[in-house]
């Protein structure tokens, strides 16, 4: 009985004010899930139209330059390998289900892994094959009007490196600390429940 009373004595003086409750715990966990789940629909559908559109273009419109159609094609491409890539890993959030917090842990863990292998791996490949296919449609322009094109590479080179220097880090640092909280929360949590 002593050993009881001990327990008891532990289990009452415990501090569990900064803990969320349960059921705060699964509204976070449901709106983590919601939120990701809009953000890889929003890619999935922009990045389609993007290829869709460009394809689109590269049929409607007569050009005389083969860099033209490969410059769009790959510019195409780009879109449909993102698209791809999100697709994939929309199962992983849809298949994601109210479960133990040592679940949600491991699963917020390997988010962060693939959200650093995409943050260094597959995004800057399809920023490069953006880039390039960018790069060699804008050829055509560049030859028939040298001023207007040189202003269309200057604003486009601007813009792809205020994407790749400014936005792109910005966005995986703010990504970060949003998984980093969430799992710091949980291992809050499971430090308590040992």
């Amino acid at each position: 009985m002593d050993k009881f009373d001990e327990l008891k004595t532990v289990w009452h003086s415990a501090k569990t004010d900064s803990l969320p409750t349960s059921h705060a715990l699964l509204q976070e966990i449901k709106k983590f899930r919601n939120q990701r789940l809009q953000k890889k629909w929003l890619v999935i559908a922009c990045s389609c139209f993007l290829a869709g559109l460009m394809m689109g273009v590269l049929v409607i419109i007569d050009f005389k330059l083969p860099s033209t159609y490969i410059g769009g094609s790959l510019i195409a491409l780009s879109s449909l390998l993102l698209a791809y890539t999100n697709i994939r890993s929309l199962k992983r959030f849809m298949d994601l289900q109210d479960g133990s917090n040592l679940e949600f842990v491991s699963f917020i863990e390997q988010t962060r892994q693939n959200q650093i292998y995409y943050y260094k791996k597959t995004q800057a490949r399809v920023m490069v094959l953006c880039l390039v296919g960018l790069l060699v449609y804008l050829y055509e322009p560049f030859l028939r009007y040298p001023s207007f094109a040189i202003l269309l590479y200057s604003l486009s080179s601007i813009c792809l490196l205020v994407v790749w220097f400014w936005l792109r880090p910005r966005y995986f640092k703010k990504d970060s600390e949003k998984l980093d909280a969430i799992l710091r929360v949980l291992e809050n949590i499971s430090k308590q429940l040992k």
